[in-house]
């Protein structure tokens, strides 16, 4: 018996759960949990989808919502309240990274490839969602 809970996943809030699912589960690598593949023609989607790493550990969950009002991040009247690390070995993958991201439906907060010490890109995903993506 562990003395501390195991944390599972991170999850996010999303008007459209699918569309969000699909952001991260391309642009990471994910595949998702049995089940919650996207639905045959004419089935109902679901307002719950986990991803997972391809090695079946936990990753993320996407919860449906009526409304959701996006960061207004780097303005601080709606601050971030949550937001994902992404790390990249190199400027090369940090750069095809970003591309891919914004080919999903991501939309570039701040550019801050030129920083010698840590190039660093904000974005957002389709729901507003902000990440980071820096070279570690």
């Amino acid at each position: 018996m562990s003395d501390h809970p195991v944390l599972g996943q991170t999850v996010l809030d999303t008007t459209d759960v699918r569309r969000d699912a699909e952001f991260y589960r391309r642009l990471l690598g994910l595949v998702y949990r049995p089940g919650d593949e996207p639905p045959a023609e004419g089935e109902p989607e679901k307002d719950w989808l986990v991803l997972r790493r391809p090695d079946g550990g936990s990753a993320l969950a996407f919860q449906q919502v009526e409304r959701l009002t996006p960061t207004t991040w780097p303005s601080h009247d709606v601050p971030m309240q949550l937001h994902l690390d992404m790390v990249a070995p190199d400027v090369a993958a940090l750069e095809r990274h970003r591309a891919v991201a914004e080919e999903l439906g991501g939309t570039l907060l701040l550019d801050r490839r030129d920083d010698p010490d840590e190039p660093l890109y904000v974005l957002a995903d389709p729901a507003g969602h902000p990440f980071c993506l820096f070279v570690g």
